[in-house]
């Protein structure tokens, strides 16, 4: 085969620090939406779905090859974070949790992922980050020590 192609989806999920809701305001968490994607386009990936609710978010990105998930994720947690504490006003410093999720998309369950990402809201009417994040893990057959799942 003389060329590479691929199709990289990721859903990559992270809450706020501690999972306090700093994203409460509807404008503020829509800004933030608006900033991480900007910031994926500035690392060069695609910002396919941004959203999420008021102590996490969700991103359904597409990367290439050469990216590295580690790196994307750190430079966008670091990036946003600044943003966020310069722009926002808010007497407590934001910060997002140490770890995050990151899961495969395959093409054909590109557009559940849009659905669930888009239906936030509703969804955290009926259950915790702390229950979504678990039911992401087990689906995803990711093992995990609880002790060590919550910063």
């Amino acid at each position: 085969m003389s060329s590479t192609h691929h199709q990289l989806f990721y859903h990559i999920v992270f809450s706020t620090k501690n999972r306090q809701p700093y994203l409460q305001q509807p404008e503020r968490r829509q800004s933030m939406f608006e900033y991480l994607g900007g910031s994926v386009r500035g690392l060069d990936g695609v910002p396919v779905c941004i959203g999420g609710w008021i102590d996490h978010v969700h991103l359904l990105i597409k990367l290439t090859p050469s990216h590295c998930v580690a790196d994307l994720l750190r430079q966008l947690k670091a990036t946003s974070s600044k943003h966020m504490n310069d722009t926002s006003h808010q007497v407590h410093k934001f910060g997002w949790q140490e770890g995050y999720g990151a899961f495969t998309v395959g093409a054909p369950q590109k557009e559940i992922v849009i659905r669930y990402i888009q239906n936030q809201e509703s969804h955290h009417r009926q259950e915790t980050f702390k229950q979504e994040y678990v039911h992401l893990l087990t689906l995803a057959e990711i093992e995990y020590d609880e002790r060590y799942l919550w910063d």
